[in-house]
Parts: C-alpha cells; sequence; structure tokens
C-alpha cells in the first residue's frame, strides 16, 4: 500500500518538475513526418502499453561510471515496484517529454542480492550511501511519504547500465548511443561528487540535500554494512570522508565493536 501511495503521487511529482530538466543532448535525424505522427496516433489508439504501465515512480539521483569514475551524471529514474524484493527502472537525461532514456536499472533487496553468486555481486552497487547521505530524491512528493520510501530501500543494491553517453560535467555528450555499455556505480563517501553537481540539482529543485540528510538520520540505525562500498574508494583524485551509516563489509568492525570514521 505504501508503494502504492508512493507511485500515485509520483505521478504528481512529475508535473511538479516537468520544466525542470530537460534533456543534456538531442539526437540527429530529421523532423517526424506526418505519416509517421499518424502511425503513432493509431498505434496509441489500438495497441496496449502494459509493459510500461507502473513505471510511476519518480527518483532523482547521480551515478558515476564504475571504471571511470570522473563521468558523472544526473539521473531520472521511473520505476516499477514488481515485488517487495525487486524493482526495474528506466533512466533518462530529463524528465520532460522529449528526455533521452540512457540506462535501465535493477533494484534487489538485501535478501536476494545475498543469495547471487559471488562473481555477480561486483556488477551491483549499494544504496544506503545514496540515501543517507541525502543525494537521492524523490521530487515533488510529501516528506513523509519520500522518507517511507527511502526506508524501504535501506540495504538494497542496484544494478545499473548507461547505454548512451548523454552528457556529464567536464565531458561531450555522444549524439547517438555509442560503445560499450557503461556500468554505473553510487557515491559512498562525501567528496566523491563532483563540486557543484549536487548543488545545482538542490538549487533547481529548491531543496537541500544537507536538510534530507539530517531528516533521514534515524535510518542509520537500520544500515547494513554492504558490499562495494569501498570498490571506488581513493579514485577519485580528492579528499574524500566517509558517511555515517555507511559501511563496506570488508570494514565492518567485529560485534559489540565500533568504528571510526575515516578519510582517503
Amino acid at each position: 500500500m505504501l508503494l502504492e501511495a508512493v507511485a500515485l503521487l509520483g505521478g504528481m511529482s512529475v508535473a511538479v518538475a516537468e520544466d525542470r530538466a530537460a534533456r543534456k543532448t538531442a539526437p540527429p535525424g530529421t523532423q517526424t513526418s506526418a505519416k509517421t505522427k499518424t502511425l503513432e496516433a493509431g498505434a496509441i489508439a489500438l495497441q496496449g502499453n502494459a509493459p510500461v504501465k507502473g513505471f510511476d515512480i519518480y527518483l532523482l539521483g547521480f551515478h558515476p561510471m564504475k571504471e571511470h569514475p570522473e563521468q558523472q551524471m544526473e539521473v531520472h529514474h521511473y520505476c516499477h515496484q514488481v515485488n517487495e524484493d525487486f524493482a526495474q527502472c528506466v533512466l533518462f537525461d530529463g524528465n520532460t517529454k522529449d528526455a533521452n532514456m540512457n540506462g535501465i536499472e535493477y533494484i534487489l533487496s538485501e535478501k536476494l542480492f545475498e543469495s547471487l553468486p559471488a562473481e555477480e555481486r561486483k556488477y551491483w552497487h549499494p544504496h544506503n550511501g545514496e540515501i543517507l547521505s541525502g543525494q537521492l530524491v524523490a521530487p515533488g512528493i510529501p516528506a513523509v511519504a519520500e522518507k517511507a520510501l527511502m526506508q524501504k530501500k535501506m540495504n538494497s543494491y542496484g544494478k545499473t547500465w548507461h547505454f548512451w553517453n548523454t552528457g556529464y560535467p567536464g565531458g561531450t555528450a555522444d549524439k547517438l548511443p555509442l560503445g560499450d555499455p557503461m556500468l554505473a556505480w553510487s557515491f559512498n563517501r562525501d567528496g566523491e561528487a563532483m563540486p557543484g553537481l549536487v548543488e545545482r540539482r538542490d538549487r533547481a529543485l529548491d531543496i537541500s540535500t544537507m536538510e534530507k540528510r539530517g531528516d533521514r538520520a534515524e535510518l542509520r540505525q537500520l544500515a547494513h554494512p554492504q558490499s562495494g562500498v569501498d570498490d571506488l574508494k581513493g579514485k577519485f583524485g580528492r579528499p574524500t570522508q566517509d558517511i555515517p551509516g555507511v559501511l563496506d563489509k570488508g570494514r565492518a568492525p567485529p560485534q559489540g565493536r565500533r568504528s571510526t570514521p575515516s578519510s582517503n
């Protein structure tokens, strides 16, 4: 019921932010013809769209590419919660009607992640850093609903592939989807995001990531050490610092002992 309510409110959130995030690049091609528009109208009238119904949970966050951590992009997720343990998302470079689809993400609960073979786990990034830092948001829905949604995603993991470099700060966008898919990762320490990346999003939405972090502080008690938190540690070329509550499984202290914050 909670996620159904969030999904309903998510439709409202898209309208609230509709004109905020235009796509970053436009593919080449001639203007859509009258014949094509007629065919599209006929398809809408006569064909169903069942597979894409329900992708109405809107999340906005950031992804660095795992092999190229300085390639960082703002990512608009439109997600469908299949069941309590599995969700699937289509990713875009904006939230307007002409946004480019540039990736996909699958989300697993901790329970399903633990069932994966060790070789598969290297593709799945942890989510606690995104949540507890305040960087992952659900625009336009009431704060209490957003916090409840984030609580449901604590200790989860995502497998994300970006098929199109539609632009990132300091880089040049490709006009078309080119090359191999890029495995995306999550930010797990303060300082990993490029300076200004999160701040620009906050100004555009009139929100405060730091305020959201403070509001979510009580979720730290739900956080388990996760795989993948340290996978990009030291690969950003600038000082970083641990996010309270975010810990790699390899650094988890013995039961009964408390860890101390570290930086790199």
